[in-house]
């Protein structure tokens, strides 16, 4: 088993789906990776889910205004998680309305100050935002970089760099790196 907790931001259909407006062209490529470091961290899996839930007196009002094939129920299939990410850990998912998933109720599951692999969607969303807050936090943050999909090429490259100005508490590293 490897060291740490392995977290998966977001494998959900609204990412997947062709149909979906925020569909990323890499997920179908991440994902295999990303089953490959769920294997290797066993039961120390966390899988995370974007929910529309958010107060829409706040600034997220404006968002869904901005995305409106979005604002639809949480029940709503597109935010289910895709088939291949269904199996990926025994918890149950953590669903939140935010981008950054590194919260409190996070935290609690893994620890103050843990080590954490973070791959899943979209590399310049929810994963950036999930990585800089950790560090914030204390936490020990490796960026698998090619178990996550950005929303284009260079846009997942500009939020790795981004994430790369954060060493040592955010590092980048391939999931082969990872395994080795």
């Amino acid at each position: 088993m490897t060291a740490g907790w392995l977290v998966v931001v977001d494998p959900q259909q609204v990412f997947a789906s062709p149909d979906s407006a925020w569909v990323s062209p890499f997920f179908a490529d991440a994902m295999p990776r990303i089953r490959r470091l769920a294997h290797a961290f066993e039961e120390r899996v966390l899988v995370t889910r974007w929910m529309p839930t958010a107060d829409r007196s706040t600034s997220w009002g404006d968002y869904f205004a901005a995305w409106p094939f979005a604002d639809r129920p949480a029940s709503d299939p597109l935010y289910d998680l895709v088939p291949d990410a269904r199996h990926l850990s025994e918890l149950p998912t953590l669903d939140l309305p935010t981008f950054g998933k590194w919260r409190p109720e996070l935290e609690a599951i893994v620890g103050r100050g843990a080590r954490v692999v973070l791959a899943g969607v979209s590399t310049d969303c929810c994963v950036l935002s999930t990585a800089l807050a950790a560090a914030d936090a204390g936490a020990h943050v490796t960026v698998a970089t090619d178990a996550c999909a950005g929303s284009t090429a260079e846009n997942h490259a500009a939020a790795l760099h981004v994430m790369g100005l954060y060493p040592p508490q955010i590092t980048l590293a391939t999931t082969a790196e990872i395994l080795a």
